[in-house]
């Protein structure tokens, strides 16, 4: 007997019966009650559960109140007036409105000097020590490159033992970049944990099968790097590119090492100079000019600062969304 023989005889009323105890078919629904009763439950937190949420908070609230209140004093005091920061009423509102802080680091000639300087070093260091890196790092994710282990072994060796301090300068100094933009590029243009990440996302998120395909097309390892395995790679190029740019633009040792002259320091040298040693350009002797020289001073540490933090702040949003992806290499497999 078929199932429209079964529901003629049966009528219309078995159709529409509940097939289980407990349950019921309304309109649009085909749940049983039991379960949409339990799914609309909301699940009921512990004490100590709550206990831990709130403590969780409440250390994320301590650890961002240490860390943005003195951003807003220091955004705060680079708007302010000179005396009124420098007699220390500025709190996390500025004081008597004023732009002179950036006005005078604006047109000061050594302190853009150094601004622009810092921009070369960011961008030409970061793209020498990006090139390196990838350069270095896909062979070594090749599991057909001959001596890949001890090539790797040689480089982890060099993350943690270094040759000091003297016979690095003595190396800068014997290749003839003292007082030259290429102390502050080539020294430093390889690091060894950008090397690691970029040589574990070559060789987990670009599989061997598809390689052996290009190769079976006719595509080389140039052609492969270049047109395969460096745009599947952006997320990665875009978090090593950024650790190269923010370390290459924080930085101030090496220019305090390898640097003579002044016109080739970067703004963190400069931001040195008047944080630490006082000094603003010009000099002057009168009594009232050097308490306005003083003044100036304490406003123009807040006003650099803020000016040195920019570019950093302009470059991450375009870069956040790799973090996550940069972050996860090799950790979810399958």
């Amino acid at each position: 007997m078929s199932r429209s023989q079964i529901t003629a005889v049966a009528g219309p009323e078995s159709h529409d019966r509940p097939t289980t105890p407990g349950t019921h078919r309304g309109p649009g629904s085909s749940r049983p009650l039991s379960l949409r009763r339990r799914g609309s439950r909301r699940i009921q937190e512990t004490r100590i559960d709550r206990m831990f949420l709130f403590c969780t908070y409440l250390l994320l609230c301590t650890f961002l109140a240490v860390v943005l209140l003195p951003l807003l004093n220091i955004v705060a005091s680079s708007f302010s007036d000179p005396i009124a920061v420098s007699s220390g009423r500025v709190l996390f509102w500025p004081f008597d409105f004023s732009l002179r802080g950036y006005e005078v680091a604006l047109s000061s000639p050594q302190i853009v000097t150094g601004f622009l300087n810092s921009l070369f070093y960011t961008l030409v260091g970061t793209l020498i020590s990006v090139s390196l890196t990838i350069a270095l790092a896909y062979p070594l994710s090749r599991k057909s490159l001959f001596g890949r282990g001890p090539v790797m072994a040689v480089v982890i060796f060099t993350m943690l033992f270094s040759g000091g301090l003297i016979p690095t300068y003595l190396v800068v100094q014997e290749l003839g970049m003292i007082n030259t933009r290429l102390a502050l590029i080539i020294p430093q243009a390889i690091g060894v944990w950008q090397v690691v990440i970029a040589s574990t996302y070559f060789r987990t998120m670009i599989p061997d099968e598809l390689y052996e395909a290009a190769q079976l097309d006719g595509c080389g390892d140039l052609r492969f790097l270049w047109k395969v395995a460096l745009p599947l790679a952006k997320p990665m190029i875009a978090v090593v590119a950024l650790m190269y740019a923010i370390t290459q633009w924080n930085s101030y040792f090496d220019a305090l090492l390898y640097l003579k002259d002044a016109d080739l320091y970067p703004i963190q040298l400069v931001l040195r100079n008047i944080l630490i040693l006082n000094t603003t350009p010009g000099g002057m002797t009168d009594a009232s000019q050097m308490l306005e020289r003083q003044q100036l001073a304490d406003l123009l540490k807040y006003s650099l600062i803020v000016i040195a933090s920019v570019p950093v702040l302009l470059i991450y949003p375009f870069v956040a969304r790799y973090f996550t992806k940069g972050i996860m290499i090799g950790a979810i497999k399958g």
